[in-house]
């Protein structure tokens, strides 16, 4: 099986940029690529998913097990000649100080994945090779195949620093890649600006893959990324879903998802039927909604001004309609939403609160929510594993569904109250994983049998 693990030597090296550049360059060649990204990111799969035109799955050794890691990784690359995946963060960053603690590395060794590591050789000679023998030797189980030198401006320069690391390390450097800023791609506080809302990316992405060509040998990348296979004790065991149909929100405003929650929704039987709250003006016939995160407070002014969907969604919600939300959904249930230029705009309304954005980070990363009355997710006492990433608050007077906890090392790092449930509607800044949680998702989905 051909598969890789593009990874970095930390954040900020130009390690998106190079993987979607790889990923062009194979799916020119005609290969069929299955895209994968470390970690909780929307963003990075949704560019994975547009260069390669096969939806980009998340690796996540936080919310999953590693026989569900190694099952939805072997589930997605059937029929893919190559799969990819883009590391998060540096090679060895994860949760807290321990290398093996939900990073790159470990799920490359979980899933026997060949390693690529990205290095910025900008101002760097012989240290090069002090880099690359420090990121094989840390762990020598880490299969670290190749190396690839970003920001590099001339041959001479690429070929100082690669003489040294095939001299010094026993690792191949496979090419570089200068600096060009044609390929920059926008960011904004929670990241990359998603591929929804950029112009002339198949352009970008052509030209970007035809550079990579250049510079990087992609023929002999792809002859030492011969990984093992892996084969995974979980199987999925949970009843059909039988004439049910579910509204997911999916736009410019609202389009974070876990492809492999949509896929699983549809998988036992669920009808999705999309809807935007940002251009239609009734959601579609059905059983349950479901909003994801995303950017609303961008789109806000679009979102007031589409009163029909305001109203069919609060209709929805005394009506007794399911409705699940996570993060962006969540502040798009409120009653309004602030901006960072004291901007006020309406919102559904559905719960008693205002969304305010603020400058920096308010949550980021790894936590738990225990509940603490039941909700259409859970019952009292059960505790959901997820992850926030917001910078926003959600001022309200609703009573919070959950405890929330951040722990690391079994060390209890902090702890706060969030989520809240109103009849038969739960909105949190936690995003969740079905996978994990196959008890909520299907007590969300046959709620009749629940307390």
């Amino acid at each position: 099986m051909k598969k890789l693990l593009i990874a970095g030597t930390s954040s900020g090296v130009g390690k998106t940029l190079l993987t979607l550049g790889i990923m062009k360059a194979l799916s020119s060649r005609g290969l069929k690529v299955q895209p994968y990204k470390v970690g909780p990111d929307y963003i990075d799969t949704a560019y994975h998913t547009h260069i390669t035109n096969r939806a980009s799955r998340n690796l996540d050794a936080y919310m999953l097990s590693d026989e569900m890691l190694k099952y939805l990784f072997n589930k997605a690359a059937q029929g893919a000649d190559v799969s990819v995946v883009e590391g998060v963060m540096g090679l060895y960053d994860g949760y807290g100080s321990d290398i093996n603690a939900c990073s790159s590395a470990y799920v490359s060794k979980l899933l026997k994945l060949p390693v690529i590591l990205v290095i910025d050789g900008k101002a760097m000679a012989a240290s090069g090779a002090a880099m690359v023998l420090g990121y094989k030797m840390i762990d020598e189980a880490v299969n670290l195949k190749g190396v690839i030198l970003n920001n590099v401006k001339t041959a001479s320069h690429f070929q100082i620093l690669k003489e040294a690391i095939e001299k010094y390390t026993d690792v191949e450097v496979l090419g570089y890649f200068p600096p060009n800023p044609e390929f920059s791609l926008p960011s904004r506080h929670l990241g990359l600006v998603p591929c929804e809302e950029m112009e002339k990316l198949d352009e970008k992405f052509s030209h970007l893959g035809e550079e990579v060509n250049k510079y990087i040998a992609i023929d002999r990348l792809l002859e030492i990324c011969e990984g093992q296979s892996v084969t995974s004790s979980f199987k999925l065991e949970i009843p059909k879903v039988k004439g049910k149909t579910l509204a997911l929100a999916h736009d410019k405003a609202f389009n974070f998802y876990y492809e492999d929650n949509l896929n699983l929704l549809e998988e036992i039987g669920l009808s999705i039927e999309k809807f935007s709250p940002l251009t239609d003006s009734k959601l579609p016939k059905c059983d349950y909604i479901y909003i994801g995160g995303g950017f609303p407070e961008v789109f806000a002014k679009e979102l007031e001004e589409n009163k029909g969907m305001r109203d069919a969604l609060k209709e929805a919600h005394c009506q007794g309609t399911p409705i699940y939300a996570e993060c962006g959904g969540l502040m798009y249930l409120g009653k309004s939403l602030k901006t960072l230029e004291n901007e006020r705009f309406e919102m559904t309304g559905i719960l008693n609160g205002q969304s305010v954005m603020t400058k920096g980070l308010k949550r980021f990363g790894y936590c738990e929510a225990r509940a603490e009355e039941a909700t259409i997710l859970s019952k009292k006492g059960d505790v959901l594993k997820g992850h926030e990433f917001h910078h926003s608050e959600f001022i309200t007077d609703e009573k919070a569904a959950y405890t929330m906890t951040k722990q690391r090392a079994g060390k209890m790092m902090s702890t706060w109250t969030g989520g809240y449930s109103k009849g038969k509607t739960l909105a949190s800044y936690l995003h969740i994983h079905f996978y994990t949680h196959l008890n909520a998702l299907m007590r969300f989905l046959d709620l009749n049998e629940h307390e």
